[in-house]
């Protein structure tokens, strides 16, 4: 085919929005493509056009992302990613994911970053698991946490606008210390995170905004919707969360407390909890959470070098992993990380692909577990062992981002 492979004018920005749509079988409405138009920059739009019609899109959001060390690197969230049914199996969606790690990289953002609606797709483009996610579908009337001092502080719900000016700040005075934690723009909480359109809900209520406060200064919040339900004239709706964010663990534990409390509810759905919140040793009985676990956010690590030296590292000796990239060759080969990671000539301690140093970039994985599920090679004794000493976190990156 000869396609062409371009970014669109302001005025063909709707049609490829509409042509995502297309590709995940479904149409936008005229709502969807304005609040797009607001947030996503033109320029970051990649589509593949057949005699002027685009068949195929990729896209990503400017994020900065949280690194071990708190450092805020420029991450670009990839999202829109399809390509219409009659246009598959003809290397198109191989095209646009390449062309668009290249734009990413000239742009200065070392990162990339993606929740996978097909998983098996994004390993081959040096995507590795960096963030798992957890999920609750849990039984409201067994909920009580252990030890229970009783509950402190007020929630009180606000208005959609009275939320986008209490809850920025609470989200901010967090971010650059948390690990896996994106910065969010006054568009992107506006359009996205506090929108509430109908046909978002499927089938529950309209959101609700909660706002804790202790000892009078706003702690945290919880966005969620109530879906109905009665049997036999019997309550059993299901609170579906959205977002619970809370600056500490006594605060976190009373957001919980009241999204538990909400009547005529039978279940409380939420899924990326935060792993740190240690929610299973928190309670009286934690079977009756019903916990999942899902791959979660997907990263590549774009630029290498940049990517090592914006993160910090635990003290310990020094690594040399030698690297594998098909894609890009300035990430292949060695590298040493510690103190000043960088290129070396030295023997290399561990071999493994990039995809796969994507799972302990953020300190969601050690060695150890990669070296279990055979994704990494001890090539000297004592490499592993030195590099998860390296690679350690206190707590697991957590990103509660949907993109």
């Amino acid at each position: 085919m000869d396609l062409e492979y371009r970014s669109p004018s302001a005025d063909e920005f709707e049609s490829v929005y509409r042509a995502v749509y297309v590709a995940f079988g479904d149409l936008p409405k005229d709502e969807d493509v304005e609040r797009a138009r607001r947030v996503m920059p033109v320029d970051r739009a990649l589509a593949a056009w057949d005699d002027g019609r685009p068949v195929g899109v990729a896209a990503s959001w400017p994020f900065e992302l949280t690194v071990p060390g708190g450092t805020s690197v420029p991450a670009a969230g990839v999202t829109w990613v399809g390509v219409h049914p009659s246009h598959r199996r003809r290397g198109i969606l191989t095209e646009l994911m390449r062309r668009q790690l290249d734009d990413v990289h000239e742009r200065g953002e070392p990162l990339a970053i993606l929740w996978a609606s097909e998983a098996p797709i994004y390993g081959r483009f040096g995507y590795g698991i960096a963030a798992p996610e957890t999920f609750i579908d849990a039984e409201r009337g067994a909920f009580a946490l252990r030890d229970d001092p009783g509950p402190r502080g007020s929630l009180r719900l606000v208005t959609a606008d009275e939320a986008a000016e209490l809850f920025p700040p609470l989200y901010e005075s967090r971010r650059q210390e948390r690990t896996g934690l994106l910065s969010r723009s006054e568009a992107w909480w506006r359009n996205f995170l506090l929108a509430d359109p109908e046909h978002w809900r499927e089938g529950s209520g309209p959101k609700f905004y909660a706002l804790l406060e202790i000892e009078g200064e706003p702690a945290g919040y919880a966005t969620y919707r109530v879906k109905e339900k009665w049997e036999e004239g019997t309550p059993r709706g299901e609170l579906r969360v959205t977002e619970a964010f809370a600056v500490s663990p006594e605060a976190t534990a009373e957001i919980w407390r009241y999204l538990f409390g909400v009547d005529l509810v039978s279940r409380v759905k939420s899924g990326r909890i935060d792993p740190a919140w240690a929610l299973a040793l928190m309670v009286t009985d934690a079977r009756r959470l019903h916990l999942s676990l899902a791959e979660g956010l997907w990263l590549r690590l774009v630029d290498l070098e940049a990517a090592l030296r914006a993160r910090s590292f635990a003290e310990g000796e020094p690594v040399v992993l030698e690297v594998e990239d098909g894609l890009f060759d300035r990430n292949a080969g060695r590298w040493v990380v510690g103190p000043e990671p960088g290129r070396t000539d030295g023997e290399a301690d561990l071999a493994l692909h990039v995809a796969d140093l994507a799972s302990p970039y953020l300190g969601a994985f050690t060695f150890e577990q990669l070296a279990a599920a055979g994704r990494v090679r001890e090539l000297r004794a004592g490499g592993i062992a030195r590099a998860t000493r390296l690679f350690a976190t206190p707590v697991p990156p957590w990103c509660p981002e949907g993109f």
